[in-house]
């Protein structure tokens, strides 16, 4: 119960530290979250841009819950989980979290109209790649070992499957 307690709290303060301050700090700091001119003068952008912001948000709070209450975890490198978390968005996605903060940077950009928010995003998601490129599918590979890569073969990393992998039923 207590590690479960810790992993919860742990999750809690690490959403509000990382995801807010990239998905959400920066993006103000570069935006002002000022509407600008809707991008070619179309509304629609606008609108999208609004509707991204809803699924990026319910699978970054997901994804977040999941990792504390099955993991046993947080996301923090420093207080990692100790199960391998294959439910959820992670049926369709190996990294529902960074498409989540990508979505919302996205997001953010389409809906103030802002073209340096949608550089940031795409640069954010260039580090999210190199991140988990060469530290965290070494380190989960080394840590949940057939698991993790019966995982990595039927769950793309940054794409989602349209249907959900039936593998892990845990």
């Amino acid at each position: 119960m207590l590690r479960k307690v810790g992993a919860v709290l742990g999750s809690a303060v690490f959403l509000v530290i990382a995801p807010g301050f990239v998905a959400g700090l920066v993006p103000r700091w570069i935006s002002g979250w000022r509407l600008e001119a809707p991008f070619f003068g179309m509304p629609l952008f606008r609108f999208l841009g609004g509707v991204l912001l809803v699924p990026a948000a319910m699978g970054l709070l997901d994804s977040f819950a999941r990792f504390a209450l099955q993991g046993l975890g947080t996301p923090a490198p420093v207080f990692p989980t100790r199960r391998l978390v294959v439910t959820g968005l992670y049926r369709h996605v190996r990294n529902p979290m960074y498409v989540a903060v990508v979505t919302a940077i996205l997001g953010q950009g389409l809906l103030f109209g802002n073209a340096a928010v949608l550089e940031y995003g795409c640069v954010v998601w260039l580090f999210f790649h190199l991140f988990v490129l060469a530290y965290e599918e070494p380190a989960l590979r080394a840590s949940f070992e057939d698991e993790y890569r019966s995982f990595c073969a039927a769950v793309p990393r940054w794409i989602p499957r349209l249907t959900r992998w039936k593998g892990d039923t845990r």
